[in-house]
């Protein structure tokens, strides 16, 4: 149930603090003179904006008030108590004992599915924790308010290593509304031979849905979703399911790139993926590239993973085994990266990058999301778990450019191009 981190070679930042920075942004690569005053300094940054130049930064030492709240904190105080656990739980599923739910034919597969999504939630919950030594995730269960069905969302948020982190498990049931219909038969052609546009259908779903921003800009966000979706007829619910399947997958969202901690996770998602299929890894990693795409930026939202949908491919229970593995995997793929990146010293111009990336992670939330439209369109939805994903801050800069070369540079190249990263 443990996994040795000493392999993964974690960064330890020496426990010394970072000077308090204050960083003015200019629109020039050009150096500011030695000698000159703060006042003049400001005055030619102020005449600066606008041209465009590109984004350069100049450093004094902070002397004044800080201007607001949220400069109080000392960039990367936090790591001075951080400690990087020896060993992370939850992390050797593999050699883990399967719980009673895995091969318990005799119980209903939405039932199973929801042992395991909640199963998920709380061996992730765990792995989380042993990195944060500040707070503990709320768990916060509802209910809907027809009844039909209900939630619990396990949220951390302004933490050391944290700034919000949120599992969420979602056992709910209803109707389909049209627009959820229409989009389902547009996206699948088996689907839409399946359902009749014409006819009312009933719909049951369990899921786990997980987004984590950590506060340190090194320290990677990563999402993972597994869910099982089952439609019935209205008219005849009690003849089981016209159509089942599974979806999910698991990406990262590093502001900075560190090829090895990438090739880590999707080295680790394909092994738990060729298990069942050797053709699930390519054909997944492929499928979430062209999924997380901002079309509008011509770039994907991180470095990718697996992502699936509409899957019926094989027996429901081997693709039950396969969600419990897939998703069990994620632990193991991106708690040690965490780890391993929460103690790196970091600067303003760091905490601003990752506030930028965030602020296009948001936007494919908002704009190209499968999952939050359908929540969004989902009667009686509950607001707060559906938008959890959104990042507690984010940035938006006109006409950003890092400067070439930079390693702000390079994470855009590889969002703009394809890399197989479990070579």
């Amino acid at each position: 149930m443990l996994l040795n981190l000493s392999r993964l070679r974690p960064v330890v930042a020496q426990a010394t603090r970072v000077s308090r920075l204050h960083v003015v942004r200019r629109y020039s690569t050009q150096q500011v003179p030695k000698g000159t005053s703060a006042v003049t300094k400001l005055a030619a940054a102020g005449a600066c904006i606008g041209l465009g130049a590109g984004i350069g930064y100049w450093v004094a030492k902070e002397k004044d008030t800080i201007p607001n709240a949220q400069d109080t904190r000392v960039l990367g105080s936090e790591i001075a108590g951080l400690k990087v656990p020896a060993v992370i739980p939850n992390t050797d599923y593999e050699n883990e004992a399967k719980p009673a739910y895995y091969n318990d034919t005799a119980t209903p597969m939405h039932q199973r599915m929801e042992a395991l999504v909640l199963d998920l939630q709380d061996r992730l919950v765990v792995a989380l924790e042993s990195l944060e030594p500040s707070r503990k995730f709320i768990r916060d269960r509802w209910e809907r308010e027809d009844g039909n069905g209900y939630g619990i969302s396990c949220v951390l948020q302004d933490g050391e290593v944290y700034e919000k982190a949120g599992v969420n498990v979602s056992v709910i049931e209803g109707t389909l509304a049209p627009g959820q219909l229409r989009s389902m038969r547009e996206r699948n052609p088996q689907t839409a031979n399946k359902l009749n546009a014409n006819e009312e259908y009933d719909f049951r779903v369990a899921g786990v849905s997980v987004v984590v921003h950590p506060r340190n800009p090194y320290a990677p966000t990563a999402h993972k979703n597994y869910r099982r979706f089952e439609v019935y007829r209205k008219s005849n619910k009690e003849a089981g399911p016209v159509l089942a399947w599974f979806g999910g997958g698991a990406d990262l969202t590093p502001a900075y790139l560190f090829e090895g901690d990438v090739k880590y996770f999707h080295q680790t998602l394909k092994q738990a993926c060729d298990a069942h299929d050797p053709q699930y890894y390519p054909r997944f990693k492929q499928w979430c590239d062209t999924y997380f795409t901002n079309i509008h930026r011509d770039e994907t939202r991180g470095v990718g993973g697996i992502f699936f949908d509409d899957l019926e491919d094989k027996a429901p229970e081997d693709l039950f085994h396969f969600a419990y593995d897939a998703g069990s995997a994620f632990i193991k793929a991106y708690v040690p990266l965490v780890a391993k990146r929460m103690t790196m010293p970091y600067t303003l111009r760091e905490r601003n990058w990752q506030l930028i990336r965030r602020g296009h992670y948001a936007e494919f939330n908002l704009v190209y999301d499968r999952g939050t439209k359908f929540g969004l369109m989902t009667p009686g939805a509950r607001i707060e778990s559906i938008l959890m994903s959104l990042p507690l801050t984010a940035r938006w800069e006109y006409m950003n450019q890092p400067e070439p070369g930079s390693p702000e540079a390079h994470l855009l190249e590889a969002v703009r191009t394809t890399t197989d990263w479990a070579k």
